[in-house]
This record gives C-alpha cells, sequence and structure tokens, in this order.
C-alpha cells in the first residue's frame, strides 16, 4: 500500500498464513496420549507379591487338607487289618500333596527359583516328577479302596477328570523331556514347542483345581456324621481355588527382577 506521508515510497505487505493442522492427525495423536500400552507391564505390579501369597495358600492348603485327614478321618494306613477307610483316605492327601501343591510351585519354579536357567529347568522337572510320584500313591489308594469293598471304577465325573489330567500330566512330562532335556533335541523345535508347553502346563494345572474341587464335593455329600468337618472341605476348597488363581496370575506377570 502506498504510505500516507507524501514521500511516495511503498510499504511492503507482511501476509500472514496459518497452516491449520489436520484434525484427523490431531486426534490420533491425543489417543496414542491416552490409551495404555497392551502388555503385562499394564498390570502396574510385578510376581513378587502373588509368589509370596502362593506360598500362603499353600501352606493353608496343606494345613487345611492335614486336619482334615487326622482329625476327622483318622489319618491314613496301608495295614491288611486296618479299615478300608483309612487307606482311602490316603487318595485325597497325596492328590492334594502331588496335583495341587507341588504341581504349582513347578509351574513358579522359573520365578521361585534363584539362579541360571539349568537350576530353573532341573527343580521344574524335579517338582513335576515327585507330583507324578504322590499322584501314583493317591491313585493306587483310590483303585485298592473300591477293589476291596467292591465298587466300581471310574463312574463319577471326578475319575473322569482323574483320568485324563493324569494321563495329560504323564504325556506333558515325557514330550517335555524329550524336547527339553534330551540332548538330540533341535533347538528350533525347542523353540516352537516352548509356548505350547507352557500353555498345556497351565491347562493340566487347572484341570487338576477341577479334579480336586469335585473330589471334595464327594465327601461334602457323605459328611453327615461329622457337620463340622464340612466347613473344614469347604475351606480347603476355597483355599486350592484361591492357590490356583495366584499361581497362574504370578506365572503371567512380569518378573521381580
Amino acid at each position: 500500500m502506498p504510505s500516507r506521508g507524501g514521500g511516495g515510497s511503498t510499504q511492503p505487505a507482511v501476509v500472514v498464513v496459518a497452516v491449520a493442522q489436520p484434525a484427523r492427525r490431531r486426534t490420533t495423536r491425543r489417543r496414542r496420549a491416552i490409551m495404555p500400552v497392551k502388555s503385562s507391564a499394564s498390570f502396574r505390579m510385578t510376581a513378587l507379591p502373588m509368589l509370596l501369597t502362593a506360598q500362603l495358600l499353600a501352606a493353608a492348603v496343606l494345613a487345611l487338607t492335614l486336619v482334615w485327614v487326622l482329625h476327622f478321618r483318622g489319618g491314613v494306613s496301608w495295614k491288611p487289618t486296618s479299615q478300608s477307610l483309612f487307606v482311602y483316605t490316603a487318595h485325597p492327601l497325596f492328590m492334594v500333596i502331588g496335583f495341587i501343591i507341588c504341581t504349582g510351585e513347578a509351574v513358579m519354579a522359573y520365578r521361585i527359583v534363584l539362579g541360571p536357567t539349568a537350576a530353573k529347568k532341573a527343580v521344574h522337572l524335579l517338582l513335576h516328577l515327585v507330583a507324578l510320584a504322590f499322584v501314583a500313591v493317591g491313585l493306587y489308594a483310590a483303585f485298592k479302596f473300591h477293589h476291596d469293598n467292591g465298587l466300581p471304577d471310574i463312574r463319577s465325573l471326578h475319575s473322569w477328570l482323574g483320568i485324563a489330567t493324569i494321563s495329560l500330566y504323564a504325556l506333558q512330562w515325557l514330550v517335555a523331556f524329550v524336547y527339553f532335556v534330551f540332548p538330540g533335541a533341535v533347538m528350533t523345535m525347542r523353540a516352537d514347542y516352548a509356548p505350547w508347553h507352557i500353555f498345556f502346563g497351565l491347562a493340566i494345572f487347572l484341570m487338576a483345581i477341577c479334579t480336586a474341587e469335585t473330589g471334595l464335593a464327594k465327601f461334602v455329600s457323605a459328611s453327615i456324621v461329622y457337620p463340622s468337618e464340612v466347613f473344614v472341605i469347604n475351606f480347603t476348597g476355597i483355599a486350592i481355588l484361591m492357590f490356583g488363581v495366584v499361581v497362574i496370575l504370578a506365572v503371567i506377570l512380569p518378573s521381580r527382577y
């Protein structure tokens, strides 16, 4: 524009151009700032509290089972002259120790044991083997009780779940031994099978929890002489369920170190 003074000089015009940011880009950035990261870190906690809670629940499960077996069921006996109920009492005792406690500790072995991976693997494998030994004794007690009293075998839902869980448990241990311990296994095969091993391990552990709960339900229906025994059995079932939930949570949470 020409100036209003009389000099005849012109003053250059200043043009301000405002570049508007696309609304879609601003919305995308806002969403990225608000949306949380989808990973295990979103739990905002480590596995350490769950590991400690699992140990307390394992002790509670063992204590409640021992109180039930020793106080209400008269203990365990393998003598030929003893009552068959004393033999059958070994079934829930050894199954809880093997299927629930030892298996849960084996599942958490990689989070509990400090040291190299070889030491963690050895403890994991050994605990599963100990669990299988306890389960074998408990299974023998059940079949012996049925045989001594002329009762049919494998007719209830509890027995079906138990046989399926034991079979899958033994198969899982054997396949894991071939893949992860046998020196001839190829590393690529181990890497491909590792996630499936974890999945099937957790699934079998949940099957063991369901088997224990259905077995305790059978004892509740038969506990008429001692009404207070029902409370002990129910609390045992709740403790077993809580132990299973905490074990699964301890596995999926990030490590403590």
